[in-house]
């Protein structure tokens, strides 16, 4: 069964939320607040399991993050803990895509007093808020972004983008609306996600197989180190780094992500 006591104490939120929007937006934020985006374990040729109990015991018990398959598993299984109807979709990311992206990228469609409404635990390329699935809505941002839905003729709906670069995992080409991903609201099998979820750790063009990714969102910004690269915004203030060293890579990534390497993994981390 899924420890919701435990999982409200990783996300530092002292009590359940209430089974509405606004408990759903509280949940979401505490859960990219607290649990970094990453892919280190496919750098470091490790499996990625979807499961439950493995997701669990990674993000919870391990204190360490993951990608969206992992991410978005650990948050449906709180929401159904909670008590919301919600259940998985696939999505295609179309950052930098240049050419019909494959559907790597889950995130969650959530029932709620007869209105349906996305919500995305594990996108690292930016935050966005849950929003209401109603052709051309508008929410903001924390960080000031403003997001869109739309429909899209072939590709189902499309979640739109309009903010700084600098609060972006650096995928993002400028400001201006950019489309983040689309998706549809077909019913996804396990199958389905088993084999997104393989796709993204194992083939060649897969994005987490050609760099360390980490991402943590801030409370008014965003920080990211890609490879040895880091940069943090926090408003109109932004930092950026080429880190040389190791030991400075290993504290970088315990102090800004919460992550806690060993020093053999960090070693191969740094090498790559």
């Amino acid at each position: 069964m899924f420890d919701l006591d435990t999982y409200l104490t990783r996300i530092a939120l002292p009590s359940r939320v209430t089974v509405d929007a606004d408990g759903l937006a509280r949940l979401q934020w505490a859960h990219r607040l607290a649990i970094p985006f990453e892919n280190l374990d496919v750098r470091l040729g490790r499996p990625i399991a979807i499961d439950s109990a493995s997701v669990f015991a990674k993000l919870v018990g391990a204190k360490r993050g993951g990608y969206c398959f992992e991410q978005n598993r650990l948050f449906l299984d709180a929401l159904a803990a909670h008590g919301f109807a919600a259940r998985p979709l696939l999505a295609r990311v179309w950052l930098r895509a240049t050419d019909v992206p494959p559907t790597t990228h889950t995130l969650s469609l959530v029932h709620i007093d007869g209105q349906d409404w996305i919500a995305d635990a594990g996108f690292g390329g930016s935050y966005s808020p849950p929003m209401p699935l109603v052709d051309g809505i508008e929410a903001d941002g924390p960080d000031g972004a403003r997001f869109r839905l739309v429909r899209d003729v072939q590709h189902g709906w499309m979640l739109l983008r309009d903010g700084h670069p600098g609060l972006t995992d650096g995928r993002s080409a400028g400001e201006g609306w950019e489309p983040q991903y689309s998706f549809t609201t077909d019913q996804v099998w396990d199958a389905d996600l088993a084999m997104g979820n393989h796709w993204t750790a194992n083939h060649e063009d897969s994005r987490f197989r050609q760099a360390n990714i980490v991402s943590i969102i801030l409370p008014r910004g965003f920080a990211t180190l890609t490879d040895r690269h880091y940069r943090r915004r926090v408003g109109d203030e932004e930092t950026s780094a080429t880190i040389t060293d190791p030991r400075v890579y290993r504290m970088r990534m315990s102090l800004m992500f919460g992550i806690d390497l060993s020093a053999e993994d960090n070693a191969t981390l740094f090498a790559e």
